[in-house]
């Protein structure tokens, strides 16, 4: 069985979210998702609209999804990495060569993005809307 790990916040989930998902799970047999903890994303000055309980619960309807598993810090990627014996890391291009120390513990691969959607763009042009 080969293993498959990504991260994200996953917050306002769109079909560039849903892209990911899928040809990140299409990779190998089994895919884990590594989503970021409200903690963690006071830590990154992040705020998601929704809670992490509520994007768990989201994220694990998806059928690509196989586990979620809690994103604390920056570091713990290797750990996750090596305990969920992960053949495959994958992240969008975005985060290109970031995670490439990676490679010593499995497979590192970085997909294009989806064009046309982002939740940076969602919020920019919810708030656009909101503010007249």
């Amino acid at each position: 069985m080969r293993k498959v790990l990504t991260y994200g916040t996953f917050d306002l989930l769109h079909w560039g979210h849903i892209n990911l998902l899928k040809r990140a799970k299409d990779l190998g047999d089994y895919l884990i998702v590594g989503l970021s903890g409200d903690e963690f994303n006071a830590i990154k000055n992040k705020k998601s609209y929704h809670s992490f309980d509520n994007r768990k619960m989201i994220l694990e309807s998806i059928r690509y999804v196989d586990e979620v598993i809690e994103e604390k810090s920056w570091d713990q990627k290797v750990k996750d990495v090596v305990d969920h014996n992960v053949d495959i890391f994958v992240m969008g291009d975005d985060w290109e060569g970031k995670f490439d120390f990676l490679k010593e513990y499995c497979d590192v691969i970085y997909l294009p993005r989806t064009i046309g959607i982002s939740t940076s763009q969602i919020k920019k042009d919810l708030f656009s809307v909101n503010n007249g």
